[in-house]
């Protein structure tokens, strides 16, 4: 039989995978349904955002910023509220 080192060591780091045997290895295509499902990372949003850069006062920045993980998200809401009651010229 032979012995198999694991190829994450304590610290997390990967091991030299190399020495693998790559009769060992499947391709991702003969992998179960489920398991492609896990590996692929989370699905495609219905509705995308758009990547942009815009300059903001630091203290509309510091104050998103201090309300959180989401604050990205929330400044987007804010956002989409504040265009509710407010026209914006095309």
């Amino acid at each position: 039989m032979v012995s198999r080192k694991p190829l994450i060591d304590q610290t997390g780091e990967i091991g030299d995978l190399s020495s693998l045997a790559k009769d060992n290895l499947k391709p991702f295509k003969s992998l179960p349904k489920s398991l492609k499902a896990k590996l692929r990372g989370r699905p495609k949003a219905g509705v995308t955002k758009e990547s942009v850069t815009i300059r903001l006062s630091p203290e509309v920045v510091q104050s998103f910023r201090a309300s959180g993980a989401g604050w990205q998200t929330r400044m987007d809401a804010a956002l989409k509220d504040w265009l509710k009651t407010h026209k914006v010229a095309s």
